[in-house]
């Protein structure tokens, strides 16, 4: 744990004010994550919503390598101030650095001072998963026999446990186009207790699932709706630009569709497309913070599909929970 003193105008360490600017590194987020508690905080967030400007994106650049910067502010009144601060270096991977870096800054609503330094990749996939588990304990079936979880990249583990946090299941497959990797997912989930296998045949297993978490780089859908149960839950991840699919129309035509933010409509190729084409209605589509206001459980028969992509309000709601947890904790 790091600490520092606060300065007094003249730069002079300030007696009795000394702020302990906590480290809470890529390790200790998943430590602190808490499972179903994170589900449960961000449940209060999305209910109480704060305020989230739209990212600023700056273009670094420079001698023909691009290079960008991502800040991301929010702030709930009375609460607590948090930014996001992420920079993308493709050419990293040349020199076997992760091309995309993030830390994450919380400060005090009454002071303004810092409180903790929170791994903003670590954050980012804690807070993805439990916002896809969020919506899944709002939408899927009540007694979900069989998970699919398309993709297997950092973020699979991340989804199967979050969901498995607020359904059983009797079963969960991953499938991915490699199959030694499905395997190694797997592998990890069974030896954890969770049961676990890797599936070959995605048609097959897309058929058998009542709930279907896809987190990839798709840019042609992989999910077919003439696959998928009549009351089947679609939960879309991967797609971040227009150009990104991982469902196609069927799956949406005559879904109840939720997202976490509405920049999901024109954001995601997932629904910018079929919105172009008159597949899906803006007015129909659904925040979770609607969904949470509502005094009364809606029946939802039909599929449901639920896509995020991410939105501020969230990071710093997880951002809250492991700054509580790192104190109860005794950190």
């Amino acid at each position: 744990m790091d600490h520092i003193l606060a300065k007094s105008p003249q730069g002079q360490d300030r007696p009795g004010t000394e702020n302990p600017l906590i480290h809470i590194d890529y390790d200790a987020v998943h430590r602190l994550a808490g499972g179903a508690s994170l589900v449960a905080a961000l449940r209060l967030a999305f209910l109480a919503p704060g305020i989230s400007p739209e990212r600023a994106h700056y273009d670094l650049e420079t001698q023909g390598a691009a290079r960008s910067l991502l800040v991301m502010p929010s702030w709930r009144p009375d609460r607590g101030i948090g930014v996001k601060i992420v920079t993308v270096f493709p050419d990293n991977a040349r020199q076997g650095l992760p091309s995309v870096n993030a830390a994450y800054v919380l400060l005090s609503w009454q002071t303004g001072q810092p409180l903790a330094w929170i791994d903003g990749r670590a954050l980012t996939l804690i807070r993805t998963a439990a916002v896809s588990a969020l919506a899944a304990d709002l939408l899927a079936p009540a007694k979900p026999e069989v998970l699919l979880m398309v993709g297997t990249g950092a973020l699979s583990r991340h989804l199967i446990e979050s969901h498995t946090s607020v359904r059983p299941y009797q079963s969960v497959f991953v499938w991915g186009r490699d199959p030694a990797k499905a395997a190694a997912v797997a592998g990890d989930l069974t030896a954890r207790g969770c049961p676990a296998a890797a599936a070959t045949d995605l048609e097959a297993a897309a058929r058998s699932a009542d709930v279907i978490s896809c987190a990839t780089l798709a840019e042609a859908p992989l999910i077919q709706g003439s696959w998928l149960k009549p009351d089947c839950h679609l939960d879309l991840v991967g797609s971040f630009r227009p150009a990104m699919r991982e469902a196609d129309d069927t799956c949406l035509r005559g879904a109840f569709i939720a997202v976490d933010t509405l920049a999901a409509l024109d954001d995601s190729g997932d629904l910018q497309g079929p919105l172009a084409r008159g597949v899906i209605a803006r007015q129909e589509v659904q925040t979770l913070s609607a969904l949470l206001s509502r005094k009364e459980c809606v029946a939802r028969p039909r599929r449901t599909v639920f896509k995020t992509v991410g939105v501020a309000l969230a990071d710093l709601a997880v951002a809250e929970h492991l700054y509580q947890r790192h104190k109860l904790a005794g950190g």
